[in-house]
């Protein structure tokens, strides 16, 4: 049945909203597609419902040609699956938690796992059922702290979240190249552009993590990539790290007064107003051939305040070359499940060896190499930091620092820990050849979660000898709603949303114009004959709305095919706009049928 826009539920905006940050939120929203509830949250219009169905339906052959097999699960959860998993607790803040009247506790799901793995452990019982892949197409729910850029980081999105479980490890390679490849399939059909990295493996280890992530400039990820073919988000990057260097002719650790110089770049200035020249082999090998003092030849110490999932707060000391910075990611990743902060004016005071601005991993007093720390707090170091490195850092004394202080001699950490920024030309760890940094949005995320759910939630089943073996697990995860504005994104320009026809909410799009019935009658035949072509029809039979807000509506809208009937309507002809190319031509009604529907 062709779509009439005088009964069809579509208002559209002159101005953009408020609280647009990117352009797929302004557009959306001024287009009809979605309406704003709360922060993080919309209502899906009948506009945006149609695009997102488009989304799905190709989602959904993917998954049958991979020989998945759609379920769905409720969003509200009871705590019993999570508490025994560990993430009730583990999530924090980040979920919507809630009581029945009976005060019993339940949850918005913000993910599936526990609930996959039940179902199956309910089922199936035999090697014999497996391999196994099932999804499940559902909306998600998390307290977002800070939500932002419409549907790109909202509190309720919309995922397809899959499921494979094998037997044995060999099961479960072939089942996530088969996800693997569907994924691919997917984001080729919806014209997405994708980069896939290496990921981090996160709490439930497993062998393989990848990320899908689309490039573009409004991502919330940083990857990076090599010319070689390495690809990797920040957090999985690893360091490079340099062969350690011999002791030999580097003298004693020297402190020296250092007045007001509790940043990098103050001790920097400090140093080369009143230090020798660094003399050859000082520091680490980013210093070879450098004649004065740099931030390279320092070593910064951080301290962060780790909260663990027992409550207890633990304080920890990263040092890292003074010319990096540390990354907030690689920080989470590196520490999780403890949540993580910079250390308080609070923690200092509780912890006097801490001389806030001159902490170092030495002190002239004490302790001797090997034993505890000079700050008794735990001391990590960055990879860089090898045996042999010499460094200028704080003496752990107020307004003096040391230098000439020597990692493997003089000080040793207690253990390693990669937290520092991943900068532009540093070693891609293949061997590929330096990295270039870009941005992207996970659009995917392929994971071999291994056997972590199933022994939690106890999912065996016996194998070929009888014996019961746990299960192993794989999980894959397509945000649909980010695919829907990461498409709007792309797919525009000044006037509006201009759809690729594998999702557009309609085919085509029928504009009649002008007062005289001649034009109305051929566009109402026009609708019949290309809604029985097979195409999905959105006709504009408006009345009494003038030509221009038709055009702006259809512009705004952005269905790639407008058929505009009109001034030619008494001679048969009308107006075929391709909104993608700007190409109009002025054809018969048959021609145009034919064009259309062919």
């Amino acid at each position: 049945m062709v779509t009439r826009l005088s009964h069809f539920f579509l208002r559209t905006l002159r101005e953009d909203p408020a609280d647009a940050e990117v352009t797929s939120h302004r557009l959306l929203v001024r287009a009809g597609y979605i309406r704003r509830a709360a922060p993080g949250i919309f209502t899906w219009l009948p506009l945006g419902l149609r695009v997102k169905a488009k989304i799905e339906d190709i989602i959904r052959e993917e998954m049958a040609n991979a020989g998945a097999y759609e379920v769905h699960f409720p969003a509200l959860l009871p705590r019993e699956p999570y508490e025994q998993s560990g993430r009730w607790t583990s999530y924090g803040d980040g979920i919507f938690r809630l009581h029945d009247r009976k005060g019993a506790d339940y949850l918005l799901a913000p993910t599936h796992e526990e609930m996959f793995t039940l179902l199956v452990k309910d089922l199936y019982s035999s090697y014999k059922d497996l391999p196994l892949s099932i999804y499940q197409i559902q909306d998600k729910y998390r307290d977002e702290a800070r939500p932002r850029a419409g549907l790109l980081r909202g509190r309720e999105f919309t995922m397809k979240d899959a499921y494979s479980f094998d037997y044995t490890d060999e099961g479960q390679d072939a089942s996530y190249q088969a996800q693997r490849d569907a994924y691919e399939r997917i984001f080729q059909r919806l014209g997405l552009e994708y980069v896939i990295v290496a990921a981090d493996n996160g709490l439930m280890g497993g062998a393989r993590s990848e990320e899908f992530l689309h490039p573009i400039a409004v991502g919330e990820d940083t990857f990076v990539r090599s010319a070689g073919g390495y690809a990797a988000n920040v957090e999985a990057y690893t360091t490079t790290v340099p062969d350690a260097i011999p002791f030999d002719g580097l003298g004693e650790p020297v402190i020296f007064d250092s007045p007001n110089t509790p940043t990098i770049q103050t001790l920097v200035d400090h140093s080369n107003a009143h230090l020798d020249p660094p003399a050859a082999g000082i520091a680490g090998p980013d210093t070879d051939g450098v004649t004065e003092w740099t931030a390279a030849h320092t070593l910064k110490n951080v301290v962060l305040a780790l909260t663990h999932l027992d409550g207890t707060r633990e304080l920890v000391i990263v040092g890292v070359p003074g010319d990096r910075d540390v990354d907030d990611k690689r920080v989470e990743v590196a520490f999780a499940p403890a949540a993580v902060e910079p250390a308080t004016e609070q923690d200092f005071e509780n912890n006097p060896l801490l001389v806030k601005g001159y902490i170092g991993p030495w002190s002239e007093t004490g302790p001797v190499l090997g034993e505890e720390s000079a700050t008794g707090i735990r001391y990590l170091l960055d990879p860089r930091v090898v045996d042999g490195t010499a460094w200028v850092t704080g003496a752990n004394i107020d307004e003096k620092h040391v230098h000439t202080l020597v990692a493997g001699r003089d000080f040793t950490g207690d253990g390693f820990v990669e937290v520092a920024n991943v900068r532009a030309g540093d070693p891609a760890p293949d061997g590929s050849g330096p990295v270039e940094l870009a941005r992207g949005m996970e659009i995917g995320h392929v994971f071999q979660l291994g056997r972590f759910f199933a022994e939690t939630l106890g999912l065996k089943v016996l194998d070929e000898n009888g014996k019961l073996v746990t299960v192993t697990m794989g999980s894959y995860g397509i945000g649909v709603t980010r695919i829907l504005a990461i498409l709007a994104e792309l797919n525009n320009d000044e006037k509006g949303l201009v759809w690729p026809a594998s999702v557009a909410p309609f085919d085509v799009h029928v504009v009649a114009t002008g007062k005289d019935a001649v034009a109305f009658d051929l566009a109402e035949r026009l609708s019949a004959e290309l809604e029985a072509s097979g195409l999905d029809v959105l006709y504009d039979d408006r009345p009494k709305v003038s030509p221009g807000v038709k055009f702006g509506d259809a512009e705004l809208v952005g269905v790639p095919q407008i058929v505009i009937v009109g001034r030619g309507a008494a001679d048969g002809q009308v107006e075929l706009w391709d909104r993608r190319s700007g190409e109009r031509d002025v054809v018969s009604v048959a021609d145009a049928v034919a064009r259309l529907g062919g």
